[in-house]
């Protein structure tokens, strides 16, 4: 009767969770495929899902307007370039707060995480003048900066956690073999919190990708990355549904196919040390 109770209830759990994911998912699928539907296909009333008229047009359109491979490219650089230099800065600032004792640490922490609390547009108008000034309006430096600034506070809080599940001990035996601090960081700890560290630049990356008001507002045509080639295609002249899902699609593809192939390395690391 029990192994009953416990297949019922797995069974609901299972049937709970497809719908979540179905639901979540359902915005994506939808925008994909209205990318293969016509204009008046992608306005039509009632909405039509699966039985129309397929077709490749609206990517040729896109094709032909933008120069996708350069939103793109300043897309994976940007995301990328600010993922690893926000890792690089925060494991030995999470590696001081773990294992340095400090009773000012959790309120480091906290003061870190409320700066993303500040709405971004009240830090807008000056970061937009020092970008003015330093020349690197329009720049994929400039832009990499700022979105690793931005997340830092989300990769230290996350390598914090991570590092904090690694027993002291193990790093107290390397300094003791004469490991010293970049030896102890680069060869004993790093290792250790590989799921951990794979996991948050899998989900900085994402939060990199993402990112639109300040690409949005910190680039023109040199820099702008691929939110800003979506936003192009809300134009004066009206919202052109079918060639703005197939930019879209376009420009979530990527991290999508990231997404799929590194699940499992983002569940482990998302599960890294909740079991003891």
């Amino acid at each position: 009767m029990a192994r009953a109770v416990s297949n019922n209830r797995k069974a609901l759990n299972t049937a709970i969770a497809w719908t979540i994911g179905i639901l979540i998912f359902f915005p994506i699928l939808w925008t994909i495929l209205t990318s293969f539907k016509t204009e008046a296909q992608a306005i039509a009333d009632p909405p039509i899902f699966l039985f129309f008229d397929w077709t490749l047009e609206n990517y040729s359109v896109v094709q032909e307007r933008s120069n996708y491979m350069r939103f793109l490219w300043n897309s994976v650089f940007i995301a990328g370039g600010s993922t690893v230099l926000g890792v690089m800065i925060a494991i030995p600032a999470a590696w001081s707060m773990a294992f340095v004792p400090s009773r000012r640490t959790k309120d480091i922490l906290l003061w870190m995480l409320s700066t993303k609390m500040l709405p971004a547009v009240g830090v807008l108008y000056p970061i937009y003048l020092i970008f003015i000034e330093l020349g690197i309006l329009d720049s994929r430096v400039g832009l990499t900066i700022v979105i690793m600034l931005i997340n830092l506070p989300i990769i230290v809080w996350m390598l914090y956690t991570y590092f904090k599940e690694i027993p002291g001990e193990i790093l107290e035996a390397a300094r003791m073999d004469g490991a010293s601090l970049k030896e102890e960081i680069l060869y004993v700890l790093t290792p250790m919190a590989i799921p951990g560290i794979a996991s948050t630049l899998l989900l900085n990356f994402i939060l990199a990708w993402n990112e639109a008001f300040w690409t949005l507002n910190l680039t023109a045509v040199n820099a702008a990355p691929l939110t800003a080639f979506i936003a192009s295609y809300s134009s004066p002249e009206g919202l052109f549904f079918a060639k703005l899902s197939a930019a879209s699609t376009m420009a979530i593809a990527p991290v999508l196919i990231l997404g799929w192939f590194s699940q499992k390395q983002l569940v482990r690391g998302l599960t890294f040390g909740a079991v003891k």
